[in-house]
């Protein structure tokens, strides 16, 4: 597997046919990637510590998606 570049983030699992599609085409193009589930309403510490972390784990990018959350909005590709 890749290195683990792209951290996809979700803020619950009713995004993931959202992701899904984003994981793909990263798997098409051999980016390793990783999806989580952080809801950063129901668990702020948790998506603290991931973004605060994902530097020194490898990450370059982080793609988040979060329902009807306009600062967040992704479109399909």
């Amino acid at each position: 597997m890749s290195k683990i570049l792209v951290g996809i983030v979700m803020g619950s699992k009713s995004d993931l046919p959202v992701v899904e599609e984003r994981a793909k085409l990263l798997s098409e193009f051999e980016i390793g990637h990783e999806m989580r589930v952080i809801s950063a309403h129901r668990t702020p510490e948790l998506a603290h510590q991931y973004a605060s972390q994902a530097e020194e784990r490898g990450l370059e990018i982080i793609i988040a998606a979060a329902g009807g959350a306009v600062h967040l909005y992704s479109t399909r590709a």
